[in-house]
């Protein structure tokens, strides 16, 4: 089964599919991770995206396309796979079907309040020196502005204020509206509350894949 996990900025659809992935067996496969790694391993197409974002440009659909149908190739994905992040428009939903369109399905989007999803990400801290994100919602933090696992000073990025999560969700809402439909004629769109701690969205999101599983005679989990 593929499962296509969308949601705004912010909403958690990360680490919700970070406890797909470990529940239930299938990989989680991640756009912004598939770059990445591409780029380290200096595959031909990770030389590709490096040289893009390295003159400031915005990473091609047609790029990430490919990086996506190489991955989903892989035998770790034969039972079935979680996409985090892609697809992100009608355009890269009709791609997907050309690729892969045999396959079961479902989409979920993960929907959260604006007034939520603000203190959410006010709330939101890095750290400059491994990169791992805290929430001062739900987490305190041993030392004050300090990394929990490397001392690390923890920073709030720019983009992290009302006014620009507010355009960021308006823009996401805009270039997902597409999406939504082209799931919904197909019937495989379901929708979950997103607020709430991480454990009562996750038994949300169980709900709907327990459901989905037990249609395709799966077994609802792998161990």
């Amino acid at each position: 089964m593929r499962i296509i996990l969308f949601g705004p900025p912010g909403s958690g659809k990360g680490t919700q599919g970070d406890l797909v992935e470990k529940r239930y067996g299938f990989p989680k496969i991640s756009t912004g991770d598939l770059l990445r790694q591409a780029v380290q391993d200096q595959t031909p197409l990770g030389r590709k995206a490096e040289e893009i974002m390295n003159q400031g440009r915005l990473v091609s659909d047609d790029l990430v396309e490919e990086l996506v149908q190489e991955r989903i190739k892989s035998p770790d994905c034969r039972r079935g796979y979680l996409l985090d992040g892609f697809p992100r428009n009608l355009a890269q939903a009709q791609s997907l079907e050309r690729m892969n369109g045999g396959r079961a399905e479902i989409a979920v989007e993960i929907d959260i309040d604006m007034t939520t999803l603000v203190r959410r990400l006010e709330s939101r801290r890095v750290c400059s020196s491994c990169g791992t994100i805290y929430n001062l919602l739900v987490q305190s933090l041993g030392k004050k502005g300090r990394c929990d696992i490397c001392g690390g000073p923890l920073y709030q990025r720019k983009d992290d204020n009302p006014e620009v999560i507010k355009e960021r969700f308006r823009v996401y809402r805009e270039q997902t509206e597409k999406l939504r439909g082209f799931y919904k004629a197909k019937d495989v769109y379901r929708q979950i509350e997103g607020s709430g701690p991480v454990e009562e969205v996750f038994s949300r999101l169980s709900a709907v894949l327990d459901a989905e599983l037990a249609e395709l005679g799966e077994n609802k989990a792998l161990g």
